[in-house]
């Protein structure tokens, strides 16, 4: 069973640059945090899993390591955000797929869904909020030993891109089958897609109960899908997300925390991301800051963008391309980000100056502006 969740022993948030960026707000800099931040590039990541042999989902599922985890970052960087240690995969889990992640082997599931009779296997009536309850122990923790000083972030993964992992078995399968369902299944395909909905509004809505304070999407393989598939197998499942969440936020009289977006090369559904529910649309390193600017428009916050290849540059370089990525971007309305996540043997030193120089340069665009 899950802990008590008791949110007015939270401390104070003591920085709040990255709700007030999100919402629209003035800030005095730019807020900036990093995807995959907490985890293997880090020294201290490989000493805690090696002094505790633990697998990587024995990780995520004990609150204690998971907090550990997230916070490990936290004690190096001046971040302005913490997201929880945990991983998308924790849903297909949830409805009865058996998933590991080995080192040199990566993922190995216990069945993948092969055709619509295979839907079957799913446990659809799982209540995820108990079965998933040691994330909300996590997040709960972990808010309570940030002790204000910065937002914390809960996330889950967009529908369509569970979907691939319960079907593909990985996010580059040789054979596209997760695609071929669409096609070949399209009503197959809606059942699972709308079971997934379901199942991750009830899950990003404990995660704030919990104490989670902004909430992310993650379609990682959104850009496998053309405009057509996109906008009905995708769009539409992320647009009842978006908007299921702060509905049923709504009915329990919980305050609405902003929501993001990631779908990752979709550079053809900017606008559309921008009108779909979410208060900030991440985006990858391949899209101009000053297009993806004209696309959403003024009501909408963008998060993103450095390559994180940029990462292994000099510090001069990269200082350079930090500067350039928030003068395009400018300084309000915008959380700076990598286009993806943090890659494993990025030297942790280069992401100190890339968390350092946005500070620096905004502040400077601020003082100019």
């Amino acid at each position: 069973m899950t802990s008590p969740i008791i949110t007015q022993f939270f401390p104070p948030l003591k920085n709040d640059l990255i709700l007030r960026a999100a919402r629209g707000e003035k800030t005095e800099r730019t807020p900036v945090w990093l995807m995959r931040q907490a985890g293997r590039y880090l020294p201290e990541y490989g000493e805690f899993k090696s002094k505790h042999s633990a697998s990587f989902f024995d990780m995520v599922r004990n609150p204690e390591s998971s907090c550990e985890i997230t916070l490990q970052p936290l004690k190096r960087f001046d971040l302005d955000a913490a997201i929880i240690f945990s991983d998308i995969l924790v849903i297909p889990q949830a409805l009865g797929i058996g998933i590991e992640i080995e080192e040199g082997k990566g993922m190995t599931f216990d069945f993948l869904l092969q055709t619509p009779e295979d839907l079957k296997k799913l446990n659809t009536i799982v209540d995820v909020t108990q079965e998933l309850h040691y994330v909300m122990d996590a997040i709960t923790l972990t808010r309570q030993r940030l002790e204000g000083r910065c937002p914390l972030i809960g996330f889950a993964g967009a529908p369509w891109t569970i979907m691939k992992y319960m079907i593909d078995g990985s996010s580059s399968a040789p054979v596209p089958k997760a695609r071929r369902w669409l096609v070949q299944y399209p009503e197959a395909s809606n059942t699972l897609l709308k079971l997934l909905t379901t199942k991750t509004i009830d899950y990003l809505v404990a995660q704030v109960k919990a104490g989670a304070q902004l909430l992310q999407v993650f379609d990682s393989n959104a850009g496998e899908l053309g405009p057509a598939l996109f906008n009905k197998f995708g769009l539409t499942y992320l647009r009842q997300l978006a908007y299921g969440v702060k509905e049923r936020l709504t009915e329990q009289n919980i305050e609405h925390v902003p929501m993001t977006v990631f779908a990752k090369d979709v550079h053809f559904a900017l606008e559309d991301l921008s009108n779909s529910g979410y208060d900030v649309v991440s985006i990858d390193w391949t899209i101009k800051p000053t297009h993806a600017r004209r696309l959403v428009g003024s009501q909408v916050t963008l998060q993103g963008n450095l390559d994180p290849c940029m990462l292994y540059s000099t510090k001069d370089e990269l200082k350079h391309a930090v500067k350039d990525m928030v003068t395009k971007f400018g300084p309000q309305r915008y959380i700076a980000n990598l286009g993806h996540g943090v890659i494993r043997d990025t030297d942790p030193e280069n992401v100190r100056t890339f968390v350092d120089s946005v500070h620096i340069y905004s502040e400077e665009i601020n003082a100019n502006a």
